[in-house]
């Protein structure tokens, strides 16, 4: 017979604020990996210290790959701007 138990916890909703902008790539791999992952503060220290590790890493590979997203949605911006003839704002764009 097989017998499984499976908790499921209902955690505190986090709630991430900025003034006068938005998110910047750091706040939004956090909150990314605040979803994708967790590391139980009760698992062997080992375990725990490999898991904060690769979290890390993957901070830093969200972080760099959204950084480049931004880039990207400026270049797009930037391009629609001009096509359309409003050179002036492509230009503001561009300088972001």
């Amino acid at each position: 017979m097989l017998d499984t138990e499976s908790q499921s916890g209902v955690t505190d909703p986090l709630v991430f604020t900025t003034t006068d902008r938005g998110h910047s790539p750091e706040e939004m791999a956090e909150m990314a990996l605040n979803k994708i992952m967790s590391v139980s503060e009760d698992a062997p220290s080992v375990i725990r210290e490999q898991a904060y590790a690769h979290r890390q890493r993957l901070k830093e590979v969200l972080i760099f790959y959204m950084r480049r997203m931004c880039q990207s949605e400026r270049t797009t911006i930037w391009a629609l701007m001009k096509k359309q003839g409003h050179e002036d704002v492509a230009e503001i764009i561009r300088r972001l």
